[in-house]
């Protein structure tokens, strides 16, 4: 699967450096389209359409700005200064998987967004040393929501991390808070996406109109960093790790 990490890493690396005021949404789509195409890979968005989803998704980025978090449908949208931009990236490489996401400002930064977005990335780091074989999946889910309970944060528990491989979403679901000590056992091999994402003000969460897009229910921003990770008989391994 380290092929496939890669990839989504290099993408993910030259979506960020391309994210800035006045760059369309849909020109961030196409440059990671292209690069799927120059790769040989394959998209695990495009296609995609779960019971939540309204409709096949029809892109291959997950783009969610402001208080939109989770699931953006990439669209006619121009990043204005100041706006806080989620991507989230799967592709497939040999058949094999990989999943990550990040969290930007992209221009004039308020401090409270880039607090939201080090609070996701501390969480992230937080699960990630917490997944080891012979811990369970819940001391995973509680190293998460202990970041988030410091900071004052309330989690929201429908969607969250997962099982990747031949595909982008399976078994287990991994929540963003849980009790330590409960679920399943950890062991060498399994691979999970950790994806910790937290609003300012709520946990609570609609799909807008687009039938796709995760919105807050008080219009507060939201903030997303995920890893695709694979639990050894020694420290976790971050397929997806950015330089």
């Amino acid at each position: 699967m380290k092929p496939a990490g890669r990839f989504v890493a290099e993408v993910l690396t030259r979506l960020e450096k391309a994210a800035d005021v006045g760059v369309n949404l849909l020109e961030l789509d196409a440059l990671a389209h292209q690069m799927i195409r120059d790769r040989g890979a394959e998209s695990c968005y495009i296609d995609y359409h779960p019971s939540f989803g309204a409709m096949p998704f029809g892109k291959v980025l997950c783009t969610s700005v402001n208080d939109a978090v989770l699931h953006g449908l990439p669209h006619d949208y121009t990043l204005r200064d100041g706006d806080l931009l989620s991507v989230d990236f799967a592709a497939s490489v040999d058949g094999w998987v990989s999943d990550s996401a990040l969290s930007v400002v992209v221009g004039t930064p308020d401090q409270r967004d880039l607090d939201l977005i080090d609070t996701t990335r501390r969480a992230l780091d937080a699960g990630i040393d917490a997944a080891r074989a012979g811990s369970r999946l819940g001391d995973v889910s509680a190293a998460i929501g202990a970041v988030a309970h410091a900071e004052g944060l309330s989690v929201n528990l429908d969607f969250g991390g997962h099982g990747v491989g031949r595909t982008m979403h399976g078994d287990p679901h991994v929540p963003n808070d849980g009790r330590q000590g409960r679920g399943l056992p950890l062991r060498p091999g399994l691979v999970i996406a950790i994806e910790p994402w937290f609003l300012h003000t709520t946990d609570r969460v609609y799909t807008d109109r687009d039938g796709w897009t995760i919105r807050s229910a008080d219009r507060s921003r939201g903030a997303h960093s995920e890893h695709t990770i694979a639990v050894t008989d020694g420290d976790p391994l971050v397929l997806t790790a950015r330089d």
